[in-house]
């Protein structure tokens, strides 16, 4: 059976379609999730998408952290379920405290909305073991609080721990260490500014994120088996 993606829909989210549309055109089965229904109803990975959660009215992400999906959210994470945040999503889960750091306005204060080049660092996480560490993927990013930044100490366990999974080839926005997407010390739970969705077929002008996706889906079928062989995992509810 396909692994099934739960996509997050917050009020002020536009990019939840295009999620659905890419997971469901590699063979996954997506899921639209509400944000205020407090359960997954037994999804294999969870997508947050971008967007505006609550129109960002007091800073992106932070109004969004309160919605009852997030404590289901928080506990599938910490079960070890697959928990990806893009742009707007990476927003929500540093405010909700899944991911260190947090993202501040770009460099030079400027919306910034086109296609940049990301390097692979790290092939161990769940966004991308499918994809070979080095490679350059053209990815698109469409943010303007897009600027990665956190403490030395954090900064330095990233970097100790193998947790810095991409970087920009050429930084656009500011971000400390040119970081582009984290992930957490568990490796299932990731962060990214740039779309991969929107990397996703030729007519797009370009499939480099294609593999970042295929990754997650491996990884929800892997959660999918060890869910069935009887380990522990979140209730569906």
């Amino acid at each position: 059976m396909s692994a099934r993606v739960g996509v997050v829909l917050f009020p002020g989210s536009n990019c939840e379609h295009d999620v659905v549309e890419a997971v469901e055109a590699l063979g996954g089965r997506a899921d639209i999730l509400w944000h205020g229904d407090p359960s997954l109803h037994g999804v294999d990975a969870v997508v947050v998408p971008g967007g505006f959660a609550y129109g960002d009215y007091l800073r992106p992400g932070a109004i969004a952290r309160f919605s009852p999906v997030m404590s289901a959210v928080r506990e599938f994470a910490d079960a070890g379920g697959p928990v990806v945040g893009i742009c707007n999503g990476f927003q929500v889960l540093t405010e909700a405290g899944l991911l260190p750091g947090a993202l501040q306005k770009n460099r030079g204060l400027k919306f910034l909305c086109r296609t940049v080049e990301l390097r692979v660092e790290s092939t161990n996480s769940v966004l991308t073991s499918a994809v070979e560490a080095g490679a350059v993927l053209r990815v698109p990013i469409n943010h303007f609080e897009g600027n990665y930044t956190c403490s030395p100490e954090i900064l330095a366990e990233l970097r100790d721990e193998d947790r810095v999974i991409l970087r920009y080839v050429d930084n656009p926005n500011g971000s400390i260490d040119d970081i582009a997407g984290i992930c957490s010390a568990g490796r299932n739970v990731v962060g990214l500014m740039p779309h991969p969705e929107r990397a996703s077929h030729p007519l797009l002008g370009s499939t480099d994120g294609l593999p970042l996706l295929r990754s997650l889906l491996d990884s929800a079928e892997r959660a999918d088996s060890t869910a069935s062989s009887g380990a522990l995992r979140p209730s569906p509810g």
